[in-house]
């Protein structure tokens, strides 16, 4: 299972990998950020992906994952992710949707890492957020 998280080595040993989580289901983000707690991880939580991007362009650090849903009044989660890399091109994103499939990705406008269909296994999350943070 998980190791526990005082266990887990980051890259960077100074701070832990920062991952915002937007989604406008909370409950939906809730488990996502329960799931990945207990990898240590730093977490900041949206239900709008508006100000999920006014303090993207703020904050510093920046994120090192972007995790957000495909489907959100205002802005969808791909042109959330377009305009996030167009600040950090480095930024390591995972899109999830209950409603697309990943072959919206054949099209977009920007490289999305990984695709994860709604429902998901809280642990298959988990798992695509170590590959992608390098976390061993």
């Amino acid at each position: 299972m998980s190791e526990p998280a005082k266990n887990r080595r980051f890259p960077d040993e100074q701070r832990k990998p920062l991952i915002y989580i937007v989604d406008d289901e909370p409950l939906l983000s809730d488990l996502a950020e329960v799931s990945l707690q207990s990898d240590g991880y730093e977490i900041k939580q949206f239900q709008d992906p508006e100000l999920a991007w006014k303090t993207f362009v703020r904050d510093d650090p920046k994120p090192d994952l972007l995790l957000t849903d495909y489907a959100m009044g205002k802005m969808n989660g791909l042109e959330l992710i377009q305009k996030c890399k167009e600040l950090k091109p480095d930024l390591k994103t995972i899109l999830i949707s209950g409603t697309a499939g990943a072959e919206i990705l054949l099209n977009a406008p920007v490289k999305v890492e990984r695709f994860l269909g709604k429902p998901y296994q809280p642990s298959a999350l988990v798992e695509l957020a170590r590959t992608l943070l390098n976390i061993d």
